[in-house]
């Protein structure tokens, strides 16, 4: 029997989908600010920064989340779906801390957990929930 099989208890392992779901989103997450901030300093303005961010790991994105997070097929047009969701609620929070005073990688910065959070709750619901296919 492999060592998943003995966790007999659901409620024992409830804080592993939550944790796995973190550390693989710090890996996306430093990825896509890393590819926004470097479009920023390239001289891109602050939404073509946005948009190359998230393109830029939307495949590798959905890649992860499927083989390191939910374990499940998913389902990828839900996921772009979510995605363009998240990246639109993103682009009005960039927009709204830039007109606040804020630079773009300062306010990009902050909004980055926010984000990755309600990611997760969609991301669960939506995309990788149990009525997809499991890997």
């Amino acid at each position: 029997m492999s060592p998943r099989c003995k966790m007999a208890d659901p409620r024992a392992a409830s804080w592993h989908l939550p944790l796995r779901f973190a550390v693989v989103g710090l890996l996306n997450t430093a990825f896509g600010y890393v590819v926004f901030a470097g479009t920023l300093l390239a001289g891109a303005g602050s939404t073509i920064a946005l948009l190359a961010g998230a393109f830029a790991g939307a495949a590798f994105n959905f890649q992860t989340s499927r083989h390191l997070v939910f374990r499940r097929r998913g389902v990828w047009q839900r996921f772009i779906a979510v995605y363009a969701v998240v990246l639109s609620l993103n682009w009005l929070a960039l927009r709204w801390a830039n007109l606040a005073g804020m630079s773009s990688l300062e306010a990009q910065a902050m909004l980055s957990l926010p984000v990755a959070a309600f990611s997760y709750i969609c991301q669960k619901n939506l995309v990788f929930n149990a009525a997809t296919d499991k890997l």
